[in-house]
Order: structure tokens, then C-alpha cells, then sequence
């Protein structure tokens, strides 16, 4: 199979991560579901809404970014799709990277936010080798 579609799928599940991330960061801080999945209390969301809804739209942002690269790549655009598609999901694993390594108790939401950037960056690089 082609790299730089498997990159693409990759790219697209990260933005529907980081698009649901964005939907409980921005829409749903506060509700108690949301309050359990990042583990804060009714006071602790109520000050930090803005914040979360601040982040929210960050993941939000990087999902579109992902899509822009996939839909350049689908579009014919390779080089640049793959150039878009990196930097957004480059940018997703190191955040990813960036919790696990200032909180470790934080591995297992790494892992959801990284894993599908880490497989497009992966797929990304070697496809990028065989465009240039």
C-alpha cells in the first residue's frame, strides 16, 4: 500500500481525535463526564473553562491542519499534503510526548492523543523520501 495514503488515514483518525478533544475541551468542560475523563472537579473546571476552551480550539485547529495536508494529498498535491500533514501531526505526538514526559500517570492519554500522529509521521517521513 502507499505510504502516503496510510500516513493519510493516520491523519485523519488523529483529527477526529483532537477534534473530540476539542468538543470536551471547548463545549463540554464542565459536564461531569468531561470532569471524570480529566479528572477535575465542578470548582477546578468552572476556573479553568477558559483556559480548556482555549486548548480546545488549539486541537482543533491541528485537526484542520491534518485534513488540509490529507485532502492536498488526495487533491494530487503530495509534496505539500505531506509537508501540511507532518506539521500538524508532528506537532500532535509532541504534545503527546510532552505529557507523558511531565506526567507520567499521564501515559495512557498520551497514547490516545500520539498514536495515530505517531503512525502518519512515521509513514509521512518515509513517503516524503520517495516524492523528493
Amino acid at each position: 500500500m502507499d505510504l502516503a495514503v496510510i500516513a493519510s488515514i493516520a491523519a485523519a483518525l488523529a483529527a477526529a481525535v483532537h477534534g473530540y478533544i476539542f468538543v470536551l475541551e471547548a463545549l463540554r468542560w464542565e459536564a461531569p463526564g468531561t470532569r471524570r475523563i480529566f479528572g477535575t472537579t465542578s470548582e477546578q473546571a468552572a476556573q479553568s473553562k477558559q483556559l480548556a476552551g482555549n486548548q480546545g480550539v488549539y486541537n482543533l485547529l491541528l485537526a484542520v491542519a491534518a485534513i488540509a495536508g490529507v485532502l492536498a494529498i488526495l487533491a494530487g498535491a503530495r509534496l505539500a499534503g505531506i509537508a501540511v500533514l507532518l506539521t500538524a501531526t508532528g506537532i500532535m505526538l509532541t504534545a503527546a510526548l510532552y505529557l507523558v514526559v511531565s506526567d507520567r500517570t499521564k501515559a495512557r492519554a498520551a497514547v490516545v492523543q500520539g498514536l495515530f500522529p505517531a503512525i502518519a509521521v512515521v509513514t509521512g517521513l518515509i513517503a516524503l523520501g520517495q516524492v523528493v
